[in-house]
Order: structure tokens, then C-alpha cells, then sequence
């Protein structure tokens, strides 16, 4: 990546890991939330990283930024989790350059989702390149990277089905509940937590399963009270969340906690409890399978789901793959453009000097010199003759090193380094 004046690091890397190889307890360790995202972000900038992206969700957490060696961003990502080296050397991967960039396309367009054709990913990608840009640690490649998997997750989205039916954990949990539990539509669902997964949740219930029974809880109530209000739903005190416990037939914990905020000792029920832990790190107490009548399923049993819907959206995978192809050419070729940029603009500087210097002859040469009209010409003629140079240099017969080198010795350039 040198070569194209972008980061003053030799490479970009994408180091992480996610669901195929890490189970839900390890990513828990490595789950960044807003806060620490912040402080792995500042603590890049001040160790002289240029451009750093940062994603952390319930099914991966991952890094893609430039570096010396990929090392920096893994001791960076273990510096502000939980995880150690050695559990992440265990189950992360680390791509490089054209893989890197071929990774972040495959992730952003949901090709790489737990569920095939999630697109909640893309809106992630988004805040966190928002994050990076506030912080003033994403470089213009970073942002043209973020447009590029943008623009593909769109196209994909509107010009094919691979996001047909279900597109969502939060679907998933619904459709296993309608599988699992008989006669959903008269049975007490409690949803404990309200942030994005709790919404859609709520939102997929309500659309499926015509269950007028469901209750919110959240820690802060007025967020669950938006939502209620909206579905005319129960809202309950934090309080209340063991009683409520016990009067419910289904319980779905989608609190973003960093530790279980559901646990054996909350639980007294005579009756079949499903609860569904919809959150990583895991929020919901392994120790809650020891009592009768409970069962507990995480979004991972979820995510493996393979029914008609996801069998049907995998048809729809090579339309997707040319279309990321087609994006990432075009991103390919703005990156190639980068290499003659130091010199495009050094040429600029040159012919602006010698416009100024004859500018300045003739005006002191002519009484009746219009300096501002002239001016106005010699900017439009620079401007011209800078565009003919690029478009030669993009051009796919050219040779555009000896071109770049031939360009600096006729006009006996100073290229500024990155």
C-alpha cells in the first residue's frame, strides 16, 4: 500500500474473528462496546495509526487498518477487551491488503453474516466509520472503502433476493418460537431489554404470531414505553423483572449487558419456560439449565437454522459476488489513481509557479495588462493540461511508473512524501 500515498504504514490488515471458529463465550471476551471502541480509537491515534475501523457485534469483532504489522491491532483489540493473545491466536484470522479489502465487502454485504443476506451489519459499518471520522483516525481510504461496501450492500439488497424472507437473529428467535411453542398466540412473553435486537424482536412478534400478551422491561423505562406506545404493548418497572419472570411463558434477554443480568436465582416457575438469550456477551446464566422446565437457546442455535428461506437466498450468492466484483474494480481503480497523485499535484504547483512568475513579467512589461482576466485564463489552461495527464495515466495500455518518472524529470518536480 505504499506505493499509493495513503497511510504512512506499509499495509492494510483485517484482523478478527467471528462465529466459525469463536463460540459465544470467547467473543463475549473480545465484544467492544461504545466506550471501549473510543479508547482502542484514541489510544491507535496516539501510537501513530492513521486509519482504523472498528466493528464489534454479537457475531464478530474486527479491525481493518493499517500498520506496520498486524500485531499492533491485535495487541490493541486484546489492550481493551478481555481476551488474551493466546485465545484470540486460537480462533481469529488475520487478510492483507486485496484480501483485507475483499473481507470488508464479503462482511458488509452480509455474505459473511451467521444468517446469509443480513443486512443489519451494514448499518454497524456505517456508525462505526462515523466513529473513526469524529476521532479523525479514518484516512480517505477508509472512507472510500466504507462508500464502496455501502454502495454494493444496496445494489445487492435492490437488485436481488439474497435478503428475502428472514433477514435477522431477531427473525430467527421468532420463527423457532412459533415452531416450538404450541399455541403462541395465547402464551405471556416477557422482553427484557429494548435497544436495536429487542425492537426488531418486539416488531417480528407482533407481525407473527398475533400475541396481544407481551410485556417490556428495560432498565431505562421510558425507552421501552416509545416502543410499547407504538404496539400499545405492557411496560413494567426493572423491579418488577422477577415477577414478571414467573407469570412468562416465553422470556427473550436482549440487554447488550457486558455480564448475565439473568440468572438461576431470578427464576421460580411450575411451568415450561423458553428463554432465548439474544445478546453477546451472553446475558442470560448457564446455570439457568439446572432447573426444571427451563430451556435455554442462544443466538448461535438461531443462527444455525437452515430452513427454505436461507437454502433459497444461497441461489442468489453468485449475483451478489459479481456485483461486490464490479464495486470493488471500481475502487481498485481509484485506488490506482493514488499513485500518481503526489505528482499530479507537484506538476499543479510547478506550472501555478510559472504562471505567477510570467504573470508578474507582463504586468510590469504591459500598461494596459488585465492581470485578473489573465489570471482566470492560465488557471482554466492548468487545470486542462493536469486532466490530460491523469486521464493518460489511468489509461490501461500506459505504463504509468516510467510515465510518472518521465513527468517529474521534464518538469524537474519535488514530490512531497506521505
Amino acid at each position: 500500500m505504499k506505493d499509493y500515498h495513503i497511510s504512512k504504514h506499509n499495509s492494510f490488515y483485517t484482523i478478527g474473528l467471528n462465529y466459525k471458529k469463536a463460540d459465544a463465550k470467547i467473543r463475549g471476551k473480545f465484544s467492544l462496546n461504545e466506550l471501549a471502541i473510543d479508547s482502542l480509537l484514541i489510544q491507535a491515534k496516539g501510537q501513530g495509526i492513521d486509519g482504523l475501523l472498528v466493528t464489534s457485534t454479537c457475531n464478530r469483532t474486527e479491525l481493518y487498518g493499517f500498520a506496520q504489522h498486524p500485531f499492533q491491532l491485535i495487541k490493541l483489540l486484546c489492550d481493551n477487551t478481555l481476551g488474551t493473545v493466546e485465545e484470540f491466536q486460537e480462533v481469529a484470522y488475520v487478510y492483507k491488503n486485496n484480501d483485507a479489502i475483499s473481507h470488508l465487502f464479503k462482511v458488509g454485504t452480509g455474505l459473511d453474516s451467521q444468517i446469509l443476506g443480513d443486512f443489519e451489519i451494514i448499518s454497524q459499518l456505517r456508525q462505526s466509520f462515523n466513529r473513526s471520522k469524529k476521532l479523525e483516525i479514518a484516512n480517505p481510504f477508509i472512507e472510500r472503502l466504507c462508500n464502496s461496501v455501502i454502495q454494493a450492500s444496496k445494489k445487492i439488497k435492490n437488485e436481488t433476493e439474497i435478503s428475502s424472507g428472514a433477514t435477522s437473529v431477531s427473525f430467527a428467535s421468532v420463527q423457532y418460537i412459533m415452531r416450538n411453542v404450541p399455541e403462541i398466540s395465547t402464551k405471556n412473553i416477557l422482553l427484557f431489554g429494548t435497544g436495536k435486537i429487542g425492537r426488531n424482536t418486539c416488531e417480528n412478534l407482533i407481525k407473527h404470531t398475533a400475541n396481544s400478551h407481551i410485556t417490556l422491561i428495560n432498565r431505562t423505562k421510558d425507552k421501552a414505553e416509545k416502543i410499547a406506545g407504538k404496539f400499545n404493548l405492557v411496560v413494567k418497572d426493572y423491579g418488577d423483572l422477577q415477577t414478571e419472570i414467573r407469570n412468562t411463558d416465553v422470556l427473550i434477554v436482549a440487554t447488550g449487558a457486558q455480564s448475565p443480568t439473568i440468572s438461576k436465582e431470578l427464576i421460580y416457575t411450575k411451568k415450561p419456560l423458553l428463554i432465548l438469550d439474544l445478546s453477546i456477551p451472553k446475558n442470560v446464566s448457564d446455570d439457568v439449565t439446572e432447573l426444571p422446565n427451563v430451556t435455554l437457546i442462544h443466538l448461535d442455535h438461531l443462527s444455525q437454522m437452515t430452513d427454505e428461506t436461507l437454502e433459497k437466498r444461497k441461489q442468489f450468492i453468485p449475483e451478489a459476488e459479481a456485483i461486490i466484483e464490479q464495486i470493488k474494480e471500481e475502487f481498485i481503480q481509484w485506488l490506482e489513481t493514488r499513485k500518481f497523485a503526489p505528482v499530479i499535484k507537484a506538476l499543479k504547483k510547478k506550472l501555478k509557479v510559472m504562471k505567477d512568475e510570467e504573470l508578474n513579467f507582463q504586468s510590469k512589461k504591459l500598461s494596459d495588462f488585465n492581470s485578473v482576466q489573465a489570471d482566470i485564463v492560465s488557471e482554466r489552461i492548468i487545470q486542462k493540461i493536469t486532466k490530460q495527464f491523469a486521464n493518460h495515466l489511468k489509461g490501461d495500455d500506459i505504463d504509468a511508473d516510467n510515465s510518472l518518472a518521465l513527468i517529474q524529470k521534464v518538469f524537474q518536480l519535488e514530490v512531497e512524501s506521505k
